[in-house]
């Protein structure tokens, strides 16, 4: 006899036309749920994607107390963050950012001419987006940050670590 008990609560797929755009939105970018309580039962985590289109940026913004993570699909993300947008990263097509809670920050797609297409993963299913008014630093500095006790070897193509 077949154990038919994860037939309904096992794996799920959302499949990219289902992603849903009814999410907290930010100006410059467009996101779409993926995985979520409604659709497929997630308690901890919330997925999806995010668009920014060529030549753009979004406004200043944080979340809450979520962590997020960003996967680097396509093009070249230039991220600015701090009480005044004063720091500066960028991140290229596999590439993964890391955004603590709280921190206020800006994504910029840094093409002028290819979309920047990511995947995003937070910490909750809270919608938090928390919109800010913030005048912009004229010329923010390069922050990178590197682990002390795992520093690797670059991978090719990669940049090593400044210092």
């Amino acid at each position: 006899m077949s154990d038919d008990r994860w037939k309904h609560d096992g794996i799920r797929v959302v499949h990219a036309c289902d992603l849903d755009p009814n999410t907290p939105q930010t100006a410059g970018m467009n996101r779409a749920a993926a995985i979520t309580t409604a659709t497929a039962g997630a308690q901890k985590l919330w997925a999806g994607t995010v668009s920014i289109h060529a030549d753009a940026k979004t406004g200043a913004h944080h979340h809450g107390e979520l962590e997020s993570v960003i996967y680097v699909v396509r093009g070249k993300a230039r991220m600015r963050w701090g009480d005044q947008l004063q720091f500066i990263a960028e991140a290229g097509p596999g590439d993964f950012i890391f955004v603590p809670p709280f921190v206020p920050h800006q994504e910029i797609n840094a093409s002028a001419d290819e979309s920047l297409e990511c995947v995003l993963v937070r910490s909750g299913q809270d919608p938090i987006v928390v919109n800010l008014d913030i005048a912009a630093a004229e010329a923010p500095t390069a922050a990178s940050w590197v682990d002390p006790i795992h520093a690797p070897a670059p991978l090719e193509g990669c940049s090593p670590p400044p210092g």
